[in-house]
């Protein structure tokens, strides 16, 4: 989705949703379409994400595109094209919440940023700087998913261990795919443990 509107200088874009609702995919596409535009474009990824390829983001459907890849926001400073008008970061929740300091600067500094980001983690809980993002963007997109179970719209991640829906108590990071993981809807989505509940 291109802005409906032109804000002055820079602006910061949120793409959230669960796992497999196509934030990666979306964010290669504003990215080429940008590329279209003549703007210069860099992506950056974390470390941590290594599921696909190291060198590049990818979507759960095969789209690529490629990035550099950063332990730290802070790094994304240190490897700015000058000629650089859009920056994608992809995978936002796995940076601590500098990352939000980073995108604000780099919107203030006149750049358009392009954030994808699972908000919720696999309790159905605000993931790290996820939050703090959308609160800061000019543009929020949340997609949704097909929910595995019963087919409705799935705006949850469901974590599996050995087929069984992970614990509340369980570490919140775990690197995966559809071995790990299955989009969910609220009804069919199970936390067993958690404070809340009954189960």
């Amino acid at each position: 989705m291109i802005p409906y509107f032109q804000p002055r200088g820079g602006w910061i874009e949120v793409i959230c949703g669960s796992m497999f609702s196509g934030k990666t995919e979306e964010l290669i596409r504003r990215v080429r379409r940008a590329e279209i535009a003549r703007q210069r474009t860099q992506v950056f990824k974390p470390r941590l994400d290594n599921r696909y390829d190291v060198m590049k983001v990818a979507s759960h459907d095969g789209a690529q595109y490629g990035a550099e890849v950063i332990e730290h926001p802070s790094e994304i400073w240190a490897r700015l094209d000058p000629a650089t008008t859009v920056v994608g970061i992809d995978e936002a929740q796995f940076f601590d919440w500098s990352i939000a300091d980073i995108a604000r600067a780099l919107a203030d500094k006149g750049l358009r940023v392009i954030i994808t980001g699972l908000d919720m983690d696999f309790r159905a809980e605000p993931f790290g700087p996820m939050p703090l993002l959308m609160a800061e963007a000019e543009m929020v997109d949340k997609l949704h998913a097909i929910c595995v179970q019963c087919g409705a719209a799935a705006s949850r991640t469901q974590r599996l261990i050995n087929g069984e829906p992970a614990r509340y108590g369980d570490p919140v990071i775990l690197v995966g795919a559809s071995e790990v993981y299955e989009a969910r809807c609220r009804e069919c989505h199970q936390v067993p443990g958690r404070p809340d509940s009954h189960s």
